[in-house]
């Protein structure tokens, strides 16, 4: 029997969570504290630590928990990696930071390295399971560089799109992209 979670417990979280986002607009990352962020949650610092180890670890949870979870399901109602898939994973990488830049200015820089850690772990897992079940006659090793090769490349090729400042469509650049992956 699975242990239920105090609903306290879980709307005193996402107070804490919803305060870090609301700081994130207005603040750099760098300049708020854990007072700011336990006054904005209404809640005291002791409570701050039985839910989180410091700022840094709030922020990888409210990447995980509560951003990421929209795109990762995206790319996991897929079935099959497809031209499709490969497509939704690329725009919704694109999406997501073109998401977190436009809300979170002033303290997007820093969340960039943990998104990017959070998205190629994330999408490498998803591409490992698809490769283990899809690929069986392969081994372990050549199943994992699959998905390494597969998630990097795709979340590179997604910034570099971010960042290229000619006038490529993202339609047109995922195109290119699919001509490099071999999925069969």
């Amino acid at each position: 029997m699975e242990k239920q979670i105090d609903p306290r417990t879980l709307r005193t979280r996402k107070l804490i969570m919803d305060a870090f986002i609301e700081l994130s607009t207005k603040k750099d990352f760098k300049d708020f504290t854990i007072g700011d962020i336990t006054s904005a949650a209404t809640v005291n610092r002791a409570t701050f630590y039985n839910h989180f180890i410091d700022k840094y670890d709030l922020l990888e949870k409210v990447l995980r928990e509560s951003v990421m979870r929209e795109v990762l399901q995206e790319v996991r109602t897929h079935e099959d990696i497809t031209e499709e898939t490969i497509r939704a994973t690329f725009i919704s990488i694109i999406k997501f930071h073109t998401s977190i830049s436009n809300q979170c200015p002033r303290s997007y820089k820093a969340f960039s390295p943990q998104i990017e850690i959070i998205f190629k772990y994330e999408l490498q897992a998803f591409f490992s399971e698809w490769a283990k079940k899809k690929r069986s006659n392969q081994n372990r090793i050549e199943v994992e560089t699959f998905a390494v090769m597969l998630s990097w490349s795709l979340y590179g090729a997604a910034m570099h799109s971010i960042q290229d400042y000619t006038t490529t469509k993202k339609e047109d650049y995922v195109k290119q992209i699919l001509h490099f992956i071999k999925l069969e």
